[in-house]
């Protein structure tokens, strides 16, 4: 999301900072620059002008012509105007009510809302240990009910039993009921939709809002239709009455008109954002860590949720006391790719360090993505266990057979085997705390205390050619003692990543 945005306001910031003074025309060069970047992102044009006027009027300031580095504070003022923009502060889903507390789910159809509400549920049930009952009040689509249900069934939440004939707010007044009984603390409602806003549906929504009163109503809006999104927002609002939005398929949309337009214009918060198809793909929405992504700041906070959410301590502390005794076999490697896809691969990671965006093109140019990273777990797992613990009796009728066996080419296996030497180098001088990552190891608990270093051409062509990033990654800013888990002393390094086909 963004990234189009990112690109176009991070060119013109990066110019603005790398001058030593600025005058009031080089902001306001800027600032048309700013703005014409915004209108194609889609965002609202009253959005926009506000924007672009507060921050001028800022940015030309005399706290600007003082500071040290005019260019960096016109970035903090772009930043902060930004934030406001998109809500100030984080406004998660509400459930300081009595139980159960009803959560009213509405939208148009196809904008995600059943996936949204098994998505809520899910999170709910395993983050926030709340007993969560969902039904749905969908009686006009076709399977809408059972969609629900088999959606209940794989993220193991309940759903209200169908029972044929029943008009949307007996539904809704059962599950309540139901929900009261089995003792549940939050019951969803997901509403029906059409393809556009009619009375009917309006009516409809008002009328289950009297009889169940429910304590948010969230609306769900596809951020793909852009200004129309923000038109739909007002018009629910105006007509039923929403407490929170929740965007979807956020992550295909590049421009991000969407999320930049919706809170200004109704002034009511984007209180989730859906992320993908998966069921864990929803995300708190926070408006300074959305800024921070757009500006090219990263979202460390993210990354580190992520990682806390999806990779297993236990493995994490045995992996380290591992490295640190300088073991590093093929079984150790195959955990560090899968612990990288889980917190979003190569691209969703990337996304959340600070500064990476700006090398976006050049890393694309490359052709990397993560199927990199799935053909190498298919070559180890065709491997035997004696040669996941000890590479080297592969030999070349071995190699012959793991390529067959994992639709490889013996190539793309030689390239896997030079870039696990080289990470179990690195892992024996972590062990004996030589070298940079020896130095990083003793400073922070072999944790994330080292930062990302720079990336220059000469090492992103050596990437490209198979060579890996010279010494990795060795991790993120702030230093988090005993390291994010399952990734002890940061990102070892990627060597030997094969260019995409």
């Amino acid at each position: 999301m963004f990234e189009t945005l990112s690109e176009r306001i991070g060119s013109v910031l990066d110019r603005l900072t790398r001058r030593g003074a600025l005058s009031e025309a080089d902001v306001g060069e800027a600032m048309r620059e700013v703005r014409r970047a915004l209108i194609e992102a889609d965002v609202a044009l009253d959005v926009v002008r506000s924007f672009t006027d507060r921050v001028r009027t800022k940015a030309v300031g005399q706290d600007v012509i003082r500071s040290v580095t005019p260019g960096q504070m016109v970035v903090k003022i772009v930043h902060d105007e930004l934030v406001a923009m998109l809500g100030s502060e984080a406004q998660p889903v509400d459930l300081n009510a009595p139980a159960p507390v009803a959560i009213m789910l509405v939208g148009l159809q196809g904008s995600g809302k059943t996936t949204t509400a098994a998505k809520l549920a899910k999170r709910m049930s395993e983050r926030d240990k709340r007993k969560v009952l969902m039904a749905s009040l969908d009686t006009r689509r076709p399977a809408a009910q059972e969609q629900l249900r088999v959606l209940g069934t794989q993220a193991g939440i309940d759903t209200l039993p169908i029972v044929a004939g029943q008009m949307p707010v007996e539904i809704g007044r059962r599950a309540l009921t139901a929900a009261r009984l089995g003792g549940y603390d939050v019951v969803i409602l997901d509403t029906a939709g059409r393809t556009h806003i009619d009375e009917s549906l309006m009516a409809e929504m008002a009328e289950i809002k009297r009889d169940a009163s429910p304590h948010e109503i969230l609306l769900v809006a596809d951020s793909l239709t852009g200004q129309d999104a923000v038109n739909l927002a007002k018009s629910f609002d105006e007509r039923v009455g929403v407490t929170g939005i929740v965007l979807t398929r956020v992550d295909g949309d590049g421009r991000g008109g969407a999320a930049l337009s919706m809170r200004a214009v109704t002034g009511k918060p984007i209180k989730l954002i859906g992320t993908g198809e998966r069921l864990d793909g929803i995300e708190d929405f926070d408006p300074g860590r959305i800024a921070g992504r757009i500006l090219g700041m990263g979202d460390i906070v993210g990354l580190v949720e992520k990682a806390a959410a999806n990779l297993d301590a236990e493995k994490a502390a045995k992996a380290a006391e591992k490295m640190r005794k300088g073991i590093f076999d093929l079984d150790d490697l195959a955990e560090q790719l899968g612990q990288m896809q889980k917190i979003g691969g190569m691209s969703g990671m990337m996304g959340l360090l600070p500064g990476v965006g700006k090398m976006k093109r050049q890393i694309d140019a490359l052709g990397i993505d993560d199927s990199v990273f799935r053909r190498q777990t298919a070559i180890i797992s065709s491997m035997t266990r004696a040669e996941r613990k000890n590479p080297d009796i592969l030999k070349a009728s071995r190699k012959k057979r793991i390529a067959a066996g994992s639709g490889t080419r013996v190539e793309e296996i030689n390239k896997l085997l030079k870039m696990h030497r080289q990470m179990a180098d690195m892992m024996k001088a972590m062990g004996k705390g030589k070298g940079m990552f020896g130095k990083m190891g003793a400073m922070a608990g072999m944790g994330m205390g080292g930062g990302m270093p720079p990336m220059d051409p000469a090492a992103l062509q050596q990437l490209a050619r198979g060579g890996g990033l010279p010494g990795g990654m060795p991790g993120l800013p702030g230093g988090m003692p005993g390291g994010l888990p399952g990734l002890p002393g940061g990102f070892p390094g990627l060597p030997g990543l094969p260019k995409k086909k």
